[in-house]
């Protein structure tokens, strides 16, 4: 899809609220690992952020220079709703894929598993997650864990070793596991890793 399709694609979403990743709330391993961020001067990139609960989570932590990126308006209009204060050019209206600029920190909320799982898809993934981190950033987050199929929808999932094997040309996986403390509902169904770039 071009990028006007997909604005409408993800727009559609949002306003039929077919939106059933939404937790309506941060993710519990992402809140537990921005809890031990000291450092709030740290440049943050959250893209794909849907309602942006992480970010909202980071601004009322201090932490003033988290960006948020989505291809659709409906989702940074949310956050702004919710949280007025957030800076108006921190809400990034553009396609992750066209985006420039660089990060200490990206946190991934399954943004990965948003794309249509083609091979060049996934690779261009990595290769732009390498392009907006600083040398030794990081990439944090969440990954689906569950097998691609014929008949697979979005999130789309995929292995530990096909995950791997997108992302460790470009950084050190620290930890990539099976999620231990998982939303209730998604126990089980993610992986959690910390990326450093290589």
């Amino acid at each position: 899809m071009n990028r006007q399709a997909l604005e409408h694609y993800w727009s559609l979403r949002y306003k039929e609220n077919k939106i059933g990743w939404d937790l309506g709330q941060p993710s519990t391993p992402i809140k537990e690992y921005i809890n031990q961020l000291d450092n709030k001067e740290i440049k943050i990139l959250i893209p794909g952020a849907g309602n942006g609960y992480e970010a909202e989570y980071l601004h009322n932590k201090g932490f003033e220079n988290t960006y948020v990126l989505d291809i659709s308006k409906a989702p940074l209009n949310s956050l702004k709703d919710r949280v007025p204060d957030f800076p108006s050019d921190h809400l990034l209206h553009q396609n992750f894929f066209e985006f420039q600029g660089k990060f200490d920190l990206v946190l991934e909320q399954t943004f990965f598993c948003s794309f249509e799982p083609t091979p060049e898809n996934r690779t261009q993934y990595g290769m732009k997650m390498s392009e907006l981190i600083k040398q030794n950033g990081k990439l944090v987050g969440l990954w689906f864990n569950h097998p691609l199929t014929e008949e697979a929808n979005r999130p789309f999932g995929g292995t530990k070793k096909e995950y791997l094997s997108y992302l460790t040309p470009y950084f050190d996986p620290f930890i990539f596991e099976l999620c231990y403390n998982s939303n209730e509902s998604r126990q089980g169904q993610e992986f959690f890793g910390i990326f450093q770039k290589k």
